[in-house]
């Protein structure tokens, strides 16, 4: 892929996360972590990958997006908004009782919305449903789903990754948001899950372990993922949580919660440097 397209999503990344840190400072409350650890993912998805269209959110061919970690959803609105489902403006009512943008992705309120999350586990089964749609009505559209290293402990994910292989869903296309960091610790603390690629792969997944970070990597991972017949896809992305804010990253206390004033320049600084730093 050209350079100077690269450079177009690595900036809408930078906006998404800029809009991340805003949205979770204007509300004092949101998830900053896992939001920031997806935005590079989510700029690949809706400015390269998906075929969508924000004049018409309901197309019937269009590519699904489940956030199966739907408590990271400023990641999905910022994505949203600079894609122009709904105003910029609309973001500062994130989590606000006077606007539409709740905690969580409602698909009755916004546009451009798939699927109603935040009971991790259950996002993946909507995708694998949407899916099987897809093949029963000879559609050509693709589904997408990003779930949590922390979410995939919840045994839903596994049921509802029997019947992706069951029925062949090369439509599918699962991410797995490898941060290693979930609410309560790292992952190997809380549960001990490794071997998420081997074990995505003993479902009957096409698997790749990719940086999550890397956008060349991305799309080429996507690529694959579309490449890929007779069988659902899942790309393990290694993340960090908190990417691009210094006192963010690797850190498990930015799961859920606000930065102050004087954390949030620091963060809105971070973002703006580093991102400015990467064409120098």
């Amino acid at each position: 892929m050209e350079i100077t397209k690269i450079q177009e999503i690595e900036e809408k990344a930078k906006q998404i996360r800029i809009e991340i840190v805003k949205q979770v400072y204007n509300a004092r409350s949101g998830h900053p972590g896992g939001s920031l650890s997806i935005a590079d993912i989510m700029s690949v998805l809706y400015f390269n990958e998906m075929n969508i269209d924000e004049k018409n959110p309901n197309l019937e061919d269009r590519d699904r997006f489940v956030l199966s970690k739907g408590h990271c959803v400023a990641a999905l609105y910022s994505a949203l908004a600079l894609r122009g489902y709904f105003s910029m403006e609309d973001l500062s009512k994130f989590r606000k009782i006077d606007g539409n943008l709740q905690g969580h992705p409602d698909m009755t309120k916004v546009p451009g919305i798939d699927m109603s999350t935040g009971s991790l586990g259950q996002g993946i089964s909507a995708a694998v449903g949407m899916a099987i749609a897809g093949k029963l009505d000879n559609k050509n559209y693709r589904v997408y789903t990003i779930l949590g290293d922390g979410e995939i402990e919840e045994g839903q994910v596994w049921e509802a990754a029997m019947s992706a292989n069951k029925y062949k869903l090369d439509n599918l296309c699962v991410i797995v948001d490898n941060n290693n960091l979930q609410i309560d610790g790292t992952i190997e603390e809380v549960i001990g899950l490794n071997k998420i690629e081997e074990k995505f792969k003993s479902f009957g997944f096409e698997t790749f372990t990719i940086d999550g970070h890397n956008f060349e990597e991305i799309i080429r991972a996507f690529g694959k993922a579309k490449d890929t017949k007779g069988k659902p896809t899942c790309i393990i992305a290694k993340t960090v949580k908190g990417k691009g804010v210094s006192f963010m990253e690797n850190k498990v206390e930015w799961h859920g919660k606000a930065p102050n004033d004087e954390e949030f320049k620091q963060a809105i600084n971070d973002v703006f440097w580093d991102g400015a730093k990467k064409h120098h």
